[in-house]
């Protein structure tokens, strides 16, 4: 199995890399990035491109992929909608637009979050907006799944790059374990969630959205 990565570098998309990189199926890992990183793995392939919205020049490259793991996003804190959408909306379908024309059918899995509103018509701007794009993903001749993480236990050594998370995970650090034990549908992790995303690619599911029962299940 190929897999195309997006977000390899935010903390879900080290979790899924790593554990795309130690599954045995996995024969090649494309991360598409807009600068190089220093990692380095036999398995690994980045693939440079400085617009991720516009992949028509790499477009011979993807026809070999057969899942795409699309681990981009960015907190709605401090931006408005329009802008919001530019990252949650456009850069996403646009992505998997031309994953459509160039390989359809292919196994898609975007990283949504807990509480989407999926009639896109609620209070909370980001939740709408993620509505919307799960739903206009579910129209695309894709397998196209959706995970609905909550709360996610960074493992591994694995850091959000975002200031406020990192600093909510190591205060709440010792608790996690403890919230996964007593609460373990409100809890996954990123080893869970990288694993979760292999065997849809694998297998796929009856459910096209996957809540964080689902995901842990996987």
């Amino acid at each position: 199995m190929n897999v195309l990565l997006l977000g390899a570098s935010g903390m879900v998309g080290q979790g899924v890399l790593r554990e795309c990189l130690d599954a045995h199926d996995v024969h090649t890992v494309v991360s598409l990035v807009r600068q190089p990183s220093r990692l380095r793995h036999p398995k690994l392939y980045e693939l440079v491109v400085r617009d991720l919205a516009c992949l028509d020049d790499v477009q011979f490259e993807l026809r070999g992929i057969d899942a795409c793991f699309f681990c981009i996003g960015v907190s709605a804190s401090g931006l408005n909608e329009a802008a919001y959408m530019r990252v949650t909306y456009d850069l996403t379908l646009a992505v998997a637009e031309t994953l459509a024309r160039v390989r359809p059918d292919m196994t898609f899995v975007y990283v949504s979050g807990a509480g989407t509103d999926s009639s896109e018509r609620g209070k909370t701007m980001w939740a709408r907006v993620k509505g919307r794009t799960e739903n206009a993903l579910l129209q695309l001749p894709l397998k196209a799944y959706m995970l609905r993480p909550g709360l996610i236990r960074p493992l591994d050594g694995i850091v959000s790059k975002t200031p406020l998370y990192r600093t909510a995970y190591m205060l709440t650090r010792p608790f996690l374990p403890l919230v996964g034990a007593l609460a373990p549908n409100h809890i996954t992790t990123t080893r869970q969630v990288g694993r979760a995303m292999l065997q849809l690619a694998r297998r796929g599911s009856d459910k096209r959205i996957l809540e964080m029962r689902d995901i842990n299940a996987l």
